[in-house]
């Protein structure tokens, strides 16, 4: 299957990758985030680690070359391409709650963590067991001497894309994000397609 899948703006969907294959997340029109989680398919308790990740790959800002690693020290995904090398894995996938202390102006969406909770329940995984996204093409940045955080616009262009190469059975949630700041104040697809 080598097909492109759409994601409509703010809303998610979830697939299986075989181990061995991969799959290459795409931003068609630019500055839209997407977020990705990866459970194993043959046990969903395990699932990916920012932590681990961090502490293994030595860095917290990921991209080609580097491993996702899940929370029982097994690696699951390495990024094999990277056309943009920006992306964020500390912040929590946006919510309810996201849109109520974050945007108290605007109407309440149930953000990628209410896409995923719906996307993921066929899988059997259940809302409270859903980890920090890898979110593709967000721009987080970090100061180094205060530790303060800010979400920036993202800097994707069009046709930036990421590819991953699966090390195990996984269930992959992929969404369009949903929330203001981290995609320039509007929304946008995302597409996905799963490799060999």
């Amino acid at each position: 299957m080598n097909e492109q899948i759409e994601i409509p703006p703010r809303s998610g969907t979830a697939f299986v990758v075989k181990k061995g294959q991969a799959f290459t997340v795409i931003d068609p029109q630019g500055s839209q985030v997407s977020d990705m989680i990866a459970f194993a398919s043959d046990d969903v308790r395990e699932v990916m680690s920012n932590g681990r990740t961090f502490d293994y790959e030595e860095t917290i800002r990921l991209s080609e070359g580097n491993r996702l690693w899940s929370n029982r020290s097994n690696v699951m995904l390495t990024i094999e391409e990277d056309t943009l090398g920006l992306h964020d894995y500390l912040l929590t996938p946006c919510s309810e709650d996201t849109f109520r202390h974050f945007y108290p102006d605007k109407p309440v969406h149930r953000g990628c963590m209410g896409n995923l909770a719906e996307a993921l329940a066929p899988f059997g995984i259940e809302r409270d067991a859903i980890p920090t996204a890898f979110n593709v093409f967000m721009n987080v940045p970090v100061n180094g001497g205060s530790g303060t955080l800010a979400v920036d616009p993202p800097t994707s262009q069009p046709g930036e894309a990421i590819r991953f190469r699966a090390h195990m059975d996984l269930v992959i949630g992929l969404t369009a994000c949903s929330a203001y700041a981290s995609n320039g104040g509007s929304f946008r697809p995302i597409h996905y397609r799963i490799e060999a």
